[in-house]
């Protein structure tokens, strides 16, 4: 059985330098020899470490390893200070761009009159304005449910109505004594709305 002493050697011996996600430059960069890349992409050749390092010195930049698991290790002569803050930058960017989709309902009879029409219409097209995607349902009841051609043709109509800023991404389908589509904006969001805008969305989502 091996001594606390002796597990202690062995675990640093297999686990190495300890887990990081940040690339090994400049000294920390411990092999004989490195496939260098030059700061605009261009293809040095294998060259010797120290070698790598003075061209870095020499051009006040750093030598970053891009493939450590390459053979000799990929390296590129950088800024390294100014790659990570691009890299920051660029994510923050991405995450950004990628709120959260929220799916928005709006509700419509099948015999709905023109004013009620318009109003939700306008409902619809405000949802979709700030990035949202919209389900519309018809709701049928009595015996509206053996009349479900007008259900479709309402939705056709609504896709046709605001067709300039919205694609069908779920066509007219039954769904038990309802029928639904969903729709999708093709634009980017409107700058973010007021908190009267806000309610007036949260009202237009409670109304059947």
């Amino acid at each position: 059985m091996s001594s606390p002493a002796q597990q202690q050697r062995q675990t640093t011996e297999t686990s190495g330098d300890p887990i990081s996600t940040e690339p090994r430059i400049n000294d920390r960069i411990r092999v004989p020899e490195v496939r260098l890349v030059g700061p605009n992409g261009e293809q040095v050749g294998i060259v010797r470490i120290e070698d790598a390092l003075r061209l870095a010195q020499d051009a006040d930049l750093d030598l970053v390893e891009v493939a450590g698991q390459a053979r000799p290790p990929v390296c590129k002569l950088m800024d390294y200070g100014k790659f990570k803050y691009e890299s920051a930058q660029k994510a923050r960017e991405s995450r950004r761009n990628q709120q959260a989709t929220v799916i928005k309902e709006q509700k419509l009879r099948p015999k709905i009159d023109k004013h009620d029409y318009e109003t939700k219409r306008g409902h619809v097209r405000r949802f979709l304005e700030g990035g949202n995607k919209v389900k519309v349902t018809i709701m049928f009841r009595g015996r509206e449910q053996s009349r479900p051609e007008l259900g479709y043709r309402l939705l056709q109509r609504l896709a046709e109505d605001i067709g300039d800023i919205a694609v069908v991404e779920a066509a007219p389908k039954q769904d038990g004594r309802n029928m639904t589509m969903v729709v999708a904006p093709t634009k980017k969001p409107t700058p973010r709305k007021s908190a009267a805008a806000a309610t007036a969305d949260a009202s237009a989502e409670a109304e059947a």
